[in-house]
């Protein structure tokens, strides 16, 4: 799905075809709306097959992810969503950080009042999409490329636990994400937090009794880790948890604030 505004990706797509293995078929949808929601929606929309996995841009599935989520929707129990770890990619190296790591290596079911944001992250994340025509597709009120930032993945997960859905958190299902610098990094706590209070503050708007505990655990949670930081003098994540406080207030403004959901992408499929 390209939302850019140039033709290069398409190019890249056409220039390294020859590489693609002839059972493989690659749908390049050029999506005029704006946001990962929208992205992810445009794609849902025109998945053919039940299960569809999904990952992010600046993350790289490990060799074998597909097979891996395959046989975890083959168990018994069958789940009906899967997710699993996001590794740092690569070594370690001076100036630059990982970021939205989930280090977790325990196959874990999830069901019910599990908190959202344990369960999974969107970078490593299949399902089955028959679920989405039950709890709806991403808001796209959400997620990056809008002034929620980030949350889009938490928002879904939490629709499919209230539902009643299944998810398995499969530790061999492996994702890689790119290390970033100390700005960037600092920039993705505020947009973590933004996501967390755009979400939360969203399903206090839709009368979700549960939504309150749980953003007083998070306030709470992100707290101890602020004392917890400042009694041991790490500056560096005091200003850190700082940044995810100051997200989350914005997140809760900006859910205070804006419209109601609505499906807005319009998508050429080529």
């Amino acid at each position: 799905v390209d939302q850019s505004h140039d033709w290069t990706t398409e190019e890249a797509i056409e220039h390294h075809q020859h590489m693609v293995p002839p059972d493989v078929a690659i749908c390049y949808v050029r999506d005029t709306g704006r946001g990962l929601s929208a992205s992810r929606n445009a794609a849902l929309e025109r998945a053919h097959h039940r299960i569809v996995a999904l990952t992010d841009d600046d993350c790289v599935p490990a060799p074998g992810w597909v097979a891996v989520l395959s046989d975890a929707f083959a168990s018994s129990p069958r789940p009906d969503a899967v997710s699993g770890p996001v590794l740092p990619l690569g070594p370690e190296r001076p100036g630059w950080y990982a970021v939205s790591s989930r280090t977790q290596m325990q196959r874990t079911i999830y069901t019910g009042r599990a908190l959202p944001w344990e369960v999974g992250t969107g970078g490593n994340f299949a399902l089955d999409t028959t679920w989405i025509k039950r709890v709806g597709p991403y808001d796209e009120r959400l997620g990056a490329g809008t002034l929620g930032g980030a949350g889009e993945d938490i928002d879904l997960l939490r629709r499919l636990l209230r539902a009643g859905a299944r998810i398995q958190y499969e530790p061999a299902a492996l994702v890689y994400h790119e290390r970033q610098p100390k700005e960037r990094r600092m920039a993705t706590r505020v947009s973590y937090g933004r996501g967390i209070g755009a979400s939360c503050g969203l399903w206090l708007r839709q009368g979700d009794r549960e939504a309150l505990p749980i953003l007083l655990w998070w306030f709470g949670r992100r707290g101890r880790k602020l004392l917890g930081a400042s009694v041991h003098h790490r500056w560096i994540s005091v200003a850190e948890e700082l940044q995810v406080f100051r997200g989350t207030f914005e997140g809760l403004w900006y859910a205070a604030r804006v419209g109601h959901k609505e499906r807005k992408t319009h998508a050429d499929v080529t």
